[in-house]
């Protein structure tokens, strides 16, 4: 048995570990990556990458490898059974905010994929078919059991998904329930009556059918409920087939994968133990209502690699990882207590739910194909589902009835061209317009000038700080820009 130490150990090569494991290794971090699978995983899976991902993908410089790879939908379609009311397309809607203001379709295999071989090229590697087995606290960190060997280190990761042994382990409770349906997901080929580059979404009186175009000629996954249509005791692929061109008009060649599963809307009680740490599906899972699942747990690993870089690089002391829990639980029961309430909404078996569905999404579905495109809901929107619009607590000590900063706790509006400059991955000083290199306070760190950016919320004058993770930490006018910015850093 070898014995092995590095200064985090990763539990699970799936997207939020192996994208902690790129940051970390970019960041000189020492890490070793465990997974009992012989390689990243072939089944499709999760699906959707949503533009705060792909802005993160950008920052670790394989932004375009993802687009390469992806199928653009271009478009949301709302419907009813097998009504389709039109399209909404999405560019309108991100165009201001993003430079990706689509909905990009790449399932999660290639996502492994694309993330295991920048891996690589960073000089980094899995330790494939090694599961963990045991992991336990040491005076000097952890140390865990994986497959043959033992592995020490200052930090543990659990990236292991909803049956996360980490968490196990640590005996941190998941809270949540499990909705009582059973759905299936299904990757077909051939497939007809759907809207082409859209998202589909149809909900029925009692039954939904979730369509998102993949790569390939009629190539479709989709998501619904799934019942004993003919009744011999299973639920397989024809029930799930007869009830798409029963209720939607839908219908397909072939599938090149099936499955059935029940819907969790959990959240672990803790995001951090000593020196464990969950991410991803060992901290959170929900619906797939909205396609956000693999992205938080993709966002989850960016925010949390700077956090444990700067502690192992001694700039930070160890009470700076609270802030990753600080920051990243209340992202994660936002989405799964709003995931809930609108999967609820949609799959109820309840009369009123029924009724209110039958007359109101006939009613509402074609008034928002016309006005969200031209709205600033529909821009708002956009930015809920995308991620863009997440806010973290920056100040613990600030009133939780105050309003809302536009700017600090936020990802750094988008101005064009600023976004290259957090591919630096640092702290770094920005202004907009009405200030020079020459007014900003010396804090060791670039800044960059740029021209007005009038359509944001970026404001001349002013000095905005960012951390290496693209969030506002703090703005001031030049005067009192070197305390409040070191106070910030600091903090």
């Amino acid at each position: 048995m070898a014995e092995l130490s590095c200064e985090v150990l990763v539990v699970g090569a799936g997207p939020t570990g192996l994208m902690l494991a790129n940051w970390l290794t970019r960041l000189g971090v020492q890490v070793i990556v465990a997974d009992g699978k012989d390689g990243p995983t072939i089944e499709s899976r999760a699906l959707v990458v949503q533009a705060r991902s792909l802005e993160i993908y950008d920052q670790l410089g394989i932004g375009d490898q993802v687009l390469e790879a992806a199928h653009r939908a271009e478009a949301l379609s709302p419907g009813f059974g097998a009504r389709s009311f039109g399209r909404i397309p999405l560019g309108p809607l991100g165009g201001t905010v993003t430079p990706f203001p689509y909905i990009e379709v790449l399932e999660q295999s290639r996502n492994e994929e694309i993330l295991y071989e920048n891996l690589q090229k960073l000089g980094g590697e899995v330790l494939w078919e090694s599961p963990v087995t045991a992991v336990v606290q040491t005076e000097d960190g952890v140390e865990a059991k994986v497959g043959n060997h033992t592995v020490r280190a200052r930090f543990c990761v659990g990236c292991d998904g909803a049956n996360s042994i980490v968490r196990k382990a640590r005996r941190i409770d998941f809270e949540g329930v499990t909705n009582p349906h059973r759905f299936f997901v299904l990757d077909a080929t051939g497939a007809a009556g759907l809207q082409p580059d859209a998202i589909n979404v149809r909900p029925y009186r009692d039954d939904f059918l979730l369509a998102f175009p993949m790569r390939g000629e009629g190539s479709w996954r989709l998501i619904g409920l799934v019942r004993d249509e003919d009744g011999d005791g299973t639920l397989d692929e024809e029930d799930a087939r007869a009830r798409m061109r029963r209720t939607f008009g839908v219908t397909y060649g072939r599938s090149r994968w099936f499955a059935t599963y029940r819907v969790h809307h959990r959240v672990a009680a803790a995001f951090r133990d000593g020196p464990f740490l969950l991410a991803g599906d060992a901290a959170h899972v929900h619906s797939p209502v909205g396609g956000q699942g693999m992205n938080t747990g993709l966002q989850d690993a960016h925010n949390l690699a700077f956090k444990l870089a700067d502690v192992l690089r001694g700039t930070r002391k160890d009470g700076w990882l609270d802030r990753y829990e600080a920051e990243r639980r209340p992202v994660a029961r936002k989405l799964v207590a709003t995931t809930d309430r609108v999967f609820g909404a949609v799959t109820s078996n309840r009369m009123p739910l029924r009724v209110l569905r039958r007359i109101a999404v006939p009613l509402v579905a074609p008034v928002a194909v016309r006005a969200l495109p031209g709205s600033s809901g529909g821009s708002r929107l956009f930015q809920y589902v995308s991620q863009i619009r997440i806010h973290y607590r920056l100040d613990p000590g600030a009133s939780t009835g105050r309003r809302r900063d536009p700017v600090v706790g936020r990802r750094l509006p988008w101005a064009d061209g600023n976004h290259a400059a957090l591919r630096a991955a640092c702290w770094q000083i920005h202004a907009y317009g009405g200030v020079t290199a020459a007014d900003a306070p010396d804090l060791g760190v670039p800044v960059h000038i740029f021209a007005p950016a009038p359509a944001t919320v970026l404001r001349p004058g002013l000095f905005y700080l960012v951390r290496p993770d693209g969030f506002v930490a703090a703005r001031a006018e030049p005067a009192e820009a070197d305390t409040l910015f070191r106070h910030a850093m600091a903090r």
